[in-house]
């Protein structure tokens, strides 16, 4: 609209009405080709996306020595959950299994995804968490797998705390949200609610709620739509605020 005003108000100024009509006819043009292209680069950030997701996470699944069927399960599990086309089914499992290669080179796979996503933090922290949900798939976490979330968020620029703030995602959410409407909340949920927010026990109400409110705002939905993420991972986008509101909630009852 505004590339059809500015070509109407140039051709105006140079063929009065003749130019008024051909200047917006080259605006319309000029802003269709503009947005076709915008589309395009959306729609190749969220196929390598998809791809660096499940090549990563075959060789996350593997960094304890082996490929469980859980893992393999879950790995299934989510492509039901993505909703993805039999076709983007196909390619999920040929990167899973790209992954999992004795010769796949990780670093190089993370540069690439890096290099797409432009090194946007929330849709990096939105991969780190498919990743967290894949190597938890047996219930645990063990020190192997850790270290492997360590690296894969070292590579992609991301701190430490990411991890240990989707790991105590991944808890709450295995928890049911305990403590969050009113119950009392044990010591563990207490110390992953601050762990979730990025936030000390010692921080006040309001450096709790800007943390809250910036965590929201980073990770809603439609925002990480817009920067790439693909359409399918809405509802795990959904879920994580959900676990972020859940957190702010216990935090909030603890202190009442």
């Amino acid at each position: 609209m505004f590339a059809m005003f500015i070509g109407a108000l140039i051709g105006f100024q140079f063929a009065r009405v003749p130019g008024l009509l051909l200047g917006a006819f080259a605006g319309f043009m000029i802003s269709r080709v503009i947005r076709s292209r915008l589309q395009q680069g959306i729609q190749g950030v969220q196929d390598r996306f998809l791809e660096s997701t499940f090549a990563v996470m075959g060789a996350v699944c593997k960094a304890d020595g082996v490929v469980t069927q859980d893992e393999i399960d879950v790995a299934e599990a989510l492509f039901t959950r993505l909703r993805l086309s039999p076709e983007q089914r196909e390619k999920a499992k040929a990167a899973f299994g790209r992954g999992k290669a004795p010769d796949f080179d990780l670093d190089a796979e993370l540069d690439n995804f890096l290099r797409m996503t432009r090194g946007q933090s929330s849709l990096l922290q939105m991969f780190l968490q498919v990743q967290v949900s894949a190597i938890a798939a047996d219930g645990t976490v063990d020190a192997a797998e850790h270290d492997m979330l360590l690296r894969i968020a070292r590579r992609l620029g991301l701190p430490d705390s990411q991890v240990e703030q989707l790991e105590a995602m991944l808890r709450g959410a295995q928890r049911g949200g305990g403590g969050a409407a009113g119950g009392a909340s044990t010591e563990k949920q207490l110390e992953d609610a601050y762990k979730v927010l990025g936030v000390s026990p010692s921080a006040s109400d309001s450096e709790i709620k800007k943390a809250y409110r910036k965590l929201m705002s980073e990770n809603h939905p439609d925002k990480l739509a817009g920067r790439g993420m693909p359409d399918s991972m809405r509802e795990m986008a959904e879920e994580k605020t959900r676990e972020i509101s859940n957190a702010y909630d216990i935090i909030k009852n603890a202190r009442a």
